[in-house]
């Protein structure tokens, strides 16, 4: 005798409703795997705008949640649509950072905040950080980003760096195109007048800095004063707990420099942000974070993180 369903008993579902589970967790899966091959130039964006690997990474990660949670099926650049939303999380967080104070401007009243490195070159690295060395830019352009308003910064970024049309900044900032415009007008000409021109010969700079770094061992003075512009800028940031330090002129960079060589039992000769610079370590423990403009085969500018959080985020192993 078979058995007989009693009427309490809830209706089977439709089949099509027991196939819209599944099929829903398809589209997110393909959602999913286009967003994956966007990450890097997202990654990218967020780091240029940020400055700070880690809130880039986070920045990225809100971007995808924003898009799982969203209709794009009438979106016909989704990465358009991506740079536009990190973008604007970008810019929120900039806006954060100002309203806290946390982070001074660049020897604003004797500060200095320096982007985070992206370093390759040692045996053990992050792989987050590999994927942004092909993208990255020099730390001295990072610090002119530094001084820029939270909103010339997401314009000249968006628009000089990675070509987004003005009206698309121009959703992201809450403007009118033309005053977008002018955003990353007056950026551009700030970041032209504070960069400074360096060498591209990535042969003739790991000269230099090797030459730098076999005379700080020394203890040549002279052999400093050889490889240092006389003008040269050393700029040093040591985080919340240790003063920053603003250096200029080559008889005080180099007396720094052969003082600190003798705390760093081993320095490295590395790529910070896609040009030769020295990671320096002692009892495996990471120091600092050198990187260098170089103009005319001479060091104009050395930009130094030893905060040792920071660093110690940076996954870096002797």
């Amino acid at each position: 005798m078979s058995e007989e369903i009693s009427p309490a008993e809830p209706a089977r579902p439709s089949e099509p409703a027991e196939q819209s589970e599944p099929a829903e967790q398809s589209e997110l899966a393909e959602l999913a795997g286009r967003f994956e091959a966007e990450r890097p130039q997202l990654r990218a964006v967020a780091y240029r705008i940020l400055g700070s690997v880690a809130e880039a990474e986070d920045a990225v990660q809100e971007a995808w949640l924003k898009l799982s949670r969203s209709d794009v099926g009438g979106v016909r650049n989704l990465g358009a649509w991506l740079t536009t939303v990190v973008g604007r999380v970008c810019l929120d967080q900039l806006r954060s950072r100002a309203s806290r104070r946390e982070d001074p401007l660049p020897e604003q009243e004797g500060q200095v905040r320096l982007p985070d490195p992206v370093v390759s070159g040692l045996a053990a690295l992050d792989p987050v950080h590999e994927i942004l060395v092909a993208d990255s830019v020099g730390i001295a352009l990072m610090v002119v980003l530094e001084t820029l308003s939270p909103a010339e910064r997401v314009a000249f970024v968006l628009h000089d760096m990675f070509e987004v049309p003005f009206d698309g900044i121009a959703e992201v900032l809450g403007r009118t195109s033309a005053s977008t415009r002018q955003l990353a007008s007056r950026a551009r000409r700030r970041v032209q007048g504070a960069t400074p021109a360096a060498d591209t010969d990535v042969a003739r700079k790991r000269e230099v800095v090797e030459a730098f770094l076999t005379a700080s061992r020394g203890g040549d003075f002279d052999a400093l004063l050889a490889v240092l512009d006389p003008d040269v800028v050393a700029r040093s940031d040591g985080g919340t707990l240790v003063p920053s330090v603003l250096r200029r002129g080559a008889a005080d960079v180099a007396a720094q420099a052969i003082t600190f060589a003798r705390f760093a039992a081993d320095g490295r000769l590395v790529l910070v942000n896609g040009s030769p610079g020295v990671v320096s370590f002692a009892d495996g423990r990471p120091l600092s974070v050198m990187s260098f403009t170089i103009h005319g085969g001479r060091i104009t500018a050395m930009d130094i993180l030893t905060d040792p959080t920071r660093l110690a985020a940076l996954g870096l192993t002797a």
